[in-house]
Formats: structure tokens, sequence, C-alpha cells
């Protein structure tokens, strides 16, 4: 194939002109996956490659077959809290935490500032969800989200490609049959995504069905005019894990795999987002189902959180989840804060999200044997041994505590942590074993009596 330094055309018709533009080059390089294998994985709609057309600034990340597991942290104002400065902290810390991309979900103050604001100062990828924008549009025009215009969801879904976002998250799948499915069935929580919500609600008022569905070409279209990413969302995700895995969820699954048969069609990238809240035998199935059904479509999913009855610990019990989801084929977390379902994050909710699902992709990667994960693992194995406290600290997840924590309980020794001290078992029998790693010195004592003594 030819290397061209950067595509003129979509990445998917140069891939298929046999150039290969340097946002792929880079992506093999830093996933240490094969060039050609990692082309047809994008060719086969089984890897997408997130960077916009007009964000040349980011840093293009695959997602997909055989690739490290992303972790996205969810940013943006409220109604109550509309600070941007406080948002583009939000920014610096995700990124900082070394979170691969960030989605701003903003709902207050002026949205296109917010978002272009991100947009310039992100080097990773950004997602948004533009059904918010054109719904709290509506609402200030007409008093009713229920009013949005259908050519006012599509002008404020190419507002935001043509601003520089890489992916949008679309709920095509919330559709009639879906609704109908849902009403069919008694549900605890009903809908709890909020593009879903607007949907439905726009759906039953007007009597119609959703135009991101009856219209996709005209999002695909627009998907293809400014390279951006769509990010099949969930609308009928389950909210608790007592609607998991029902009717209305796997109604809207089937859907999104029509879908992504027609995004590939047009040359436009497409995955598919998940749940929500899932039993933790439940998991496994799902993205088993998901990959199924979408032909290995990227599985982009929030958690998924196993248990109902941990708010305030809810970056905890996603985590349990989102490392199964990863062991068994998902591709992408989406971080939940330790604030879930309780309010906005803070900063430091941003920071402790990301690091404990990069936890959760961690974990996923060194058992699905991800190239480079277990190396990670062993440099830190190989520092602890040597009591190399600097090098624990760079190689570690979240830097930054593990140096707090090492420094507060320091005690003024550099031999050992304090937790052991002088009786540390490695720099024991780093000590009793010697250079030459023998078990019996040249006096005949054994190792056993050595510790004894």
């Amino acid at each position: 194939m030819r290397i061209k330094a950067e595509a003129s055309d979509s990445l998917m018709e140069e891939l298929k002109s046999g150039v290969i533009p340097e946002t792929v080059r880079e992506v093999s390089k830093d996933e240490q996956v094969n060039l050609d294998l990692l082309v047809q994985r994008i060719l086969s709609g089984r890897v997408v490659i997130l960077r916009s057309r007009n964000h040349v600034h980011a840093k293009p990340i695959g997602v997909g077959e055989g690739l490290r597991t992303k972790v996205n942290a969810n940013i943006g104002t409220s109604v109550d809290y509309q600070s941007l400065d406080e948002e583009l902290e939000k920014l610096r810390v995700a990124i900082e935490a070394s979170a691969d991309t960030v989605m701003d979900l903003s709902t207050g103050g002026d949205l296109d500032r917010i978002r272009r604001a991100i947009i310039s100062n992100s080097p990773i990828p950004v997602g948004t969800v533009p059904i918010y924008q054109a719904a709290i549009e509506a609402k200030d025009k007409y008093g009713s989200l229920v009013e949005m215009t259908v050519g006012h969801i599509f002008e404020v879904i190419e507002k935001h490609a043509a601003d520089g976002v890489d992916f949008i998250t679309v709920h095509c799948g919330v559709t009639r049959r879906a609704l109908d499915a849902l009403m069919e069935q008694k549900r605890i929580a009903d809908i709890v995504s909020r593009g879903g919500a607007f949907m439905a609600g726009w759906m039953l008022h007007n009597k119609a069905e959703n135009p991101l569905y009856e219209e996709f070409d005209r999002l695909l279209k627009i998907a293809q005019n400014y390279e951006v990413a769509l990010s099949l969302g969930d609308g009928m995700r389950p909210g608790c894990i007592a609607d998991a895995s029902d009717r209305a969820q796997f109604t809207e699954l089937i859907t999104l795999g029509e879908l992504v048969r027609r995004a590939r069609q047009a040359g436009v990238q497409a995955m598919v987002e998940g749940p929500g809240h899932l039993p933790f035998d439940q998991i496994k199935a799902n993205v088993e189902m998901e990959k199924t059904i979408c032909e290995g479509a990227p599985f982009y999913v929030l958690g998924p959180v196993v248990i109902d009855v941990a708010p305030g610990y809810d970056h905890i019990t996603s985590a349990i989840g989102g490392t199964m989801a990863a062991f068994a084929g998902a591709d992408f977390l989406c971080y939940v804060t330790p604030r879930e379902h309780l309010g906005l994050p803070t900063v430091e909710d941003v920071r402790e999200g990301v690091i404990v699902c990069r936890i959760a992709a961690h974990a996923a990667d060194v058992a699905g044997g991800i190239p480079g994960a277990r190396e990670w693992d062993s440099r830190m194995a190989e520092a602890r041994k040597r009591l190399d406290w600097k090098s624990q600290i760079r190689l570690s997840l979240d830097p930054k505590k593990t140096r707090s924590a090492y420094e507060e309980r320091r005690a003024g020794r550099d031999d050992a942590c304090t937790m052991c001290g002088k009786f540390c078992a490695m720099k024991l029998v780093s000590e009793l074993l010697g250079s030459d790693k023998l078990v019996k010195c040249q006096t005949g004592l054994c190792l056993q009596q050595k510790m004894a003594n």
C-alpha cells in the first residue's frame, strides 16, 4: 500500500484506494499492531479511528478488535453548574489521568461556546450528544423539547460536526418498535438515557418515527462530509439490574445492527453503545450478543454497573463490570464517577473516575493478551524488586497518588516501605540470596537457617 502524509478524502476512501493515512500509521505504532492487519479491521468496521477532519490537533485513537481497551471521561455543564473554567479544568485533569477521549455533555450555559472551547483545548478526541442541544434550544424557543423540528435536529448535528467533534452519540435505535416493546413490559426505571428520553418524548408527542432512524441517510451524509464517527446510542439501556437484558433493550440492539451495516456501506465509521446496569453474570452474554448482531462493531459500554446499592462508590461497581465487559470483548469503557446518580462530578471525581476505569481496562488487557499490557506490569515488578521508588511512582497508573501515599508514610527511610520496614521480604531475600542468587552460601548455611537468624 502507498503511504500518504494525510488523507484528503475520507479515511475509508483512502484505505479502499490503497493509501494509508498518517492517522492509521500512528495508531498502528501506538498499539503495536501490524499495519496491514489494522487496515483490514478498519475496512471491515471492526476498528474505528476517532479523529474528525476539523480536529486535526487531536491524537487519533483506535477503538476496536485487538487494540488496547479505551477509556472515555464525560465532562460538561448542567443547568445548576455552568462554569466553563471548571469544565476546562476537568478536561485538563482527565487528560492528565490518561483518558483516551472526552465527551462534552453540557446542558447549561452557552453550549456552542463551551463545546468549541473544549474542542480547541483538547489534544484527544471529543464526543458530543447533539440531541441535548436541539432539545434545550427547542424548550427555550417554544417552551417544550417535544417541539423540536427535524430540520433543527440535523442543523445542530451538522454544527457539532463542523466544530470538529470526533464522534457523536445518536439515538437512532429508539424506534416505534422499541417503544412498543418498552410499553408492553414492566420496567422499574423505564428510560434512563437522557437522549433516549428526549427522542421518546418527541416521538410520542408527534406520533412519528424517530427522524434519526427514518432519515439515517441524511445523518450518514453529515458523517461522511466531516469524517465524524457515529456512536449508535443505547436509549433503551437498563437503568437498574432488574431491567437488564429485556425485550426493549434487545429490540433496540437489533436495529443498531441494521444501522451498522448501512453505515459500513456508506463508508462511515460506527460503533455501538451498550448498558448500563447489568448483573455480573449477564455481562459476557450481552457483549457476545452485541458482537454477533452488530457484526463485530466496536462496543462502547457505560460501566456496566453491577449492583444498584452503592451510590458514592459506583466508580467501583462500574469497574467490576467494565473489567468483565472488556475481557468479554467490549472495546471502549465510559467511566463512571463516585458521584454517579448523586450529582454533577467535581474535578476530583473526574480524576478518580478515569483512574478507576483505567484499572478495569488494563486488567482486561492483561488477561486478554493485548500487546504491551503485561510488559508494563513486569517493569513495575522489577522496580519493586529493586526497591526503586522513583520507577514505581513513574510506572503507576496514578503517579500523583502513588507519590503521595509513599511520601506520607515514608518515615525517613528508602530501603523499604513502612509496611514491613526491616522485615521487608524482598529486601531480606535479596540480601540472603546475594547477587548470584545461590540458595546456599560458602559456609554451608541454608537459606532457612539464615532467615532464622
